[in-house]
């Protein structure tokens, strides 16, 4: 990895930062602090993942929950895994409820989108595979801040204000359905402002009685029942078999090699392929050496559409996807795919490759083992708390397709079409290191950019971040931030581009990256948000 850490090309403020001992990087400074704090007790860079996942719901509610989902890629004692920590559908669900309801497409509050949440599982299956320390351990930072309070960073407090403003407004026509997160995450209705403490002693509650139980009270426990009481007291579709049926599942990431790097990423029911796809039309376009060019923008751009054309097409829960990985990622479809980008804009329709709210963070300890995490509970979650528990459920049901000839179709005890991933990056068998960027579809977007960013431009960990980003958003419109360069709008926009300038940064995706130098490590962190490095 080529770059130089002593200039930045854009305007950041922010350095590279380099650690030996151990690094952890989230957009929540007390995250990556309890990070750090696992690391100098001992514990590897598993537990200190593991430790973060149990907080950041605490920490940062807007982007994921004890209710939500987690895929996890970690380099651990010389080899790579993969963890899909998904959630499925409520057996007594159905697309004909959906539209029973009213519904053309599965909406994205109340209970039609909850699924069983995956999280917890995971970080206790991973915790028994690669930790060192116990679940109460790990736990015990969360449990502390949320019995002692703590005032939410600046990003969070907008985010936090922006979904007060909607659940809000559902509350005012359900509240037995909506009033518990008010309740939750409000001071009496009010949001909350800078510097103000909050405080969560239901979620500490709860936090002790899944440390206790190695998570097990989630899946079959009081936790489990509080969850499926409070479905049917509220017109919700859960039973104890949706709970005490699930598990997490291990799955060797997939991935491509581009310009002598392999990215690797989680394969289907997410939507980590996407971004491999895309780095496969790209390795063999012409790109200008650099990155602020006119043609850099339209490739990129052009890549990434095709791209999702196929992926929301095709990918689905694996035991239902007709259409093969490896035929998604081969390079002749990839070939094929490059011949439809010319000189000007096209409408991204799927081709046939058949050969016949989130949060990401990193860690890496001083053994070399690192951790690309990625937790979610998707847009700003379903709404419903549940009374008593501190948990707020995810929504990843809303990616299910009402198409019946879809793959991707709603039925029960099925896996939806993903958008969280968390991506890799190795050379010559080696690790380089965990990345990632979150945010709903920009994510392989995000990816993408993250890529060429190091790969082709050579840029430092920060530089890749802080770089300006695109995201499109269907057809032929497109995102642009206010830094890309003003000539390159009107040249997209005169080449078929439908272009918008955003003038909010907060859905253009939050990133951290971690490389391995030779036993040295360099960070970079989102500047879009409260984006903090902790090292040992």
């Amino acid at each position: 990895m080529k770059f130089d850490s002593k200039t930045n090309r854009y305007a950041s403020g922010r350095n590279t930062v380099y650690a030996k001992g151990g690094m952890c990087c989230s957009v929540s400074p007390l995250g990556s602090g309890i990070g750090a704090e696992i690391l100098r007790k001992g514990g590897n860079a598993m537990d200190a993942a593991i430790a973060m996942a149990a907080a950041m719901p605490l920490l940062e509610p807007t982007g994921n929950s004890l209710g939500s989902d987690c895929f996890v890629i970690a380099w651990m004692d010389g080899k790579l895994y993969g963890l899909d920590g998904s959630g499925v559908s409520p057996k007594g669900l159905s697309r004909e409820t959906v539209l029973e309801k009213g519904f053309q497409e599965v909406p994205k509050d109340g209970w039609l989108p909850v699924m069983v949440p995956g999280a917890p599982k995971a970080w206790a299956v991973l915790r028994q595979r690669f930790g060192t320390m116990s679940m109460q351990e790990l736990m015990a930072p969360a449990i502390r801040y949320a019995e002692e309070g703590f005032p939410f960073p600046v990003t969070g407090l907008k985010e936090l204000e922006r979904d007060t403003a909607h659940f809000q407004d559902l509350a005012e026509k359900e509240p037995e359905l909506f009033g518990p997160w008010l309740a939750y995450f409000t001071r009496q209705g009010r949001a909350f402002g800078p510097g103000e403490v909050f405080r969560n002693p239901d979620m500490a509650k709860t936090l002790r009685t899944l440390a206790e139980t190695d998570c097990e009270a989630f899946y079959s426990g009081e936790v489990m029942r509080a969850i499926v009481d409070h479905s049917r007291k509220t017109g919700g579709y859960f039973c104890e078999e949706d709970f005490t049926g699930y598990n997490v599942r291990w799955a060797d990431p997939v991935s491509t090699e581009y310009h002598g790097y392999t990215v690797h990423e989680m394969p289907p029911n997410g939507h980590g392929i996407t971004a491999l796809m895309a780095l496969n039309i790209l390795k063999n376009l012409p790109m200008d050496e650099e990155r602020e060019t006119t043609r850099n923008y339209h490739h990129m751009i052009e890549a990434v559409k095709l791209a999702f054309a196929d992926t929301k097409k095709y990918v689905a829960d694996p035991r239902f996807m007709k259409t093969k990985t490896e035929d998604l990622l081969s390079e002749e479809y990839a070939r094929r795919r490059r011949l439809l980008i010319g000189e000007r804009a096209i409408e991204p329709e799927a081709g046939n490759p058949c050969c016949g709210g989130t949060v990401y963070f990193s860690t890496a300890d001083r053994e070399g083992n690192m951790v690309s995490f990625i937790q979610s509970h998707y847009d700003r979650g379903s709404g419903i708390a549940v009374p008593g528990t501190g948990i707020t459920l995810q929504n990843r049901g809303a990616g299910f397709s009402m198409d019946p000839d879809s793959d991707n179709v709603l039925e029960g005890g099925k896996k939806c079409y993903h958008t969280i991933i968390p991506g890799f990056l190795t050379k010559d068998g080696k690790p380089v290191g965990p990345f990632g960027v979150m945010g709903g579809f920009m994510q392989p977007q995000g990816h993408v950019q993250v890529v060429l960013n190091a790969v082709d431009f050579h840029m430092n960990p920060q530089e890749c971040l802080d770089a300006p980003r695109f995201q499109w958003v269907g057809g032929r419109k497109v995102q642009l931030e206010r830094t890309v360069p003003a000539e390159i709008a009107e040249d997209l926009q005169r080449m078929g581009h439908e272009i918008e300038i955003v003038p909010d940064e907060l859905d253009m995706g939050r990133g951290q990256i971690i490389w391995n130098l030779d036993g040295v490590y360099a960070g970079g962190t989102e500047p879009r948000a409260d984006g903090t490095i902790a090292v040992i």
